[in-house]
Parts: structure tokens; C-alpha cells; sequence
């Protein structure tokens, strides 16, 4: 017997088909047309089970009498904590408005009006976002005007390491919201 869950956007996700339908919803919201990985939701959520290690360690402190060192210890909790919400984050979004590329430590937003062509190519590309390199496959984006962007997806990152066949459909999605969205040229 199926048990239906609610995601957050309120849609049951019985079937991989409601995925699909949330996608097609609200084109005015920003979303992430793929789910995240699980390398990413693991790293994220053993980083939320060591925050909540230095939370409790935060209260004993307190009740020790040692203010300076609760505050310490509450304010390591609270990067902790910052850190793993902003792992779960990043990604490649999209709305009507355009693209998103959401990195750990910024963002970077792009018009469809400013896209010239999406494409895969085989190129060296970061293991889990660490400096060493392995032979892959990166989804890349041309602007308008040459400018350089680096790749929005990899198949060895924390999205798709060992999952090719999702990178190929978050690629395949990326090029629908791009043939849908991106202006013709005159």
C-alpha cells in the first residue's frame, strides 16, 4: 500500500511523474528542475547531526556558568547549520525570469535573453567540487558576447556522482526551459 506524502510544494509525490508536475506548475517561481543528490543531502545531513552535537554541548557549557564559551560554542553551531542549509541550496535553477547557478558562496543569475546555447561536453570536471579532476561530462552555457560561466552541472558532482542517467535528465530539462524560454534571434 503506496503512502502518499506532500512535498513542499503541496504536490503528492506518489510516482516520479510528480516531479514532472511541479515543474510545470508555477514557472514564476524559482525551482530546481532536478532532485538533489544523495552525496549532497548525506554531507548536509551529517553536518546538521554535528551541529546538533554542539548545540547540546552549548547548553552544558551554559549550564556550567561559562557564558563565553556557550557563545562560542553557539556561534560554531549556528555556521554549522548555515553551512548545511547553503549545500542543500546549491544547484542550477530556473524560472521564466532565467537561469540560476547557486554556488556555496555566491550566486549568479542569468536572462534567457543573455543565453546563446546549452550544451554537454566532455572535459576534465571536479570530483564532489574537490581540486582533483576526472575525465567527465559538464553542462555548459555560451552568453551572449563570449562571456566566460563556469559549468552549471558535472556528472561528478554532489547531484550526479554515479547517477548518469539523472544527469542526462536534468540535462534534457535545462534544454526544454532553454528552447521554451530563450528569445529567438531576429
Amino acid at each position: 500500500m503506496p503512502l502518499p506524502f506532500l512535498t513542499a510544494d503541496g504536490v503528492p509525490d506518489a510516482d516520479d511523474d510528480a516531479d514532472e508536475v511541479a515543474a510545470l506548475a508555477d514557472h514564476d517561481r524559482w525551482r530546481r528542475p532536478y532532485r538533489p543528490g544523495p552525496w549532497r543531502v548525506g554531507i548536509a545531513a551529517l553536518l546538521l547531526l554535528l551541529s546538533a552535537f554542539m548545540l547540546l554541548s552549548t547548553m552544558i557549557v551554559a549550564f556550567a556558568g561559562a557564558w563565553g564559551g556557550a557563545a562560542v560554542c553557539l556561534a560554531a553551531a549556528l555556521v554549522v547549520i548555515g553551512s548545511a542549509l547553503r549545500l542543500l541550496r546549491a544547484g542550477v535553477w530556473v524560472s521564466r525570469a532565467g537561469l540560476r547557478r547557486v554556488g556555496f558562496f555566491g550566486t549568479r543569475s542569468i536572462a534567457w535573453g543573455e543565453v546563446a546555447e546549452l550544451r554537454t561536453v566532455q572535459q576534465p570536471v571536479r570530483w564532489l567540487g574537490l581540486p582533483r579532476t576526472v575525465q567527465g561530462q559538464a553542462l555548459t552555457v555560451a552568453l551572449r558576447g563570449g562571456a566566460e560561466v563556469p559549468a552549471l552541472l558535472t556528472d561528478h558532482n554532489a547531484d550526479f556522482l554515479s547517477r548518469g542517467e539523472a544527469f542526462d535528465r536534468a540535462a534534457d530539462t535545462l534544454g526544454a526551459w532553454v528552447d521554451e524560454y530563450r528569445p529567438v534571434p531576429a
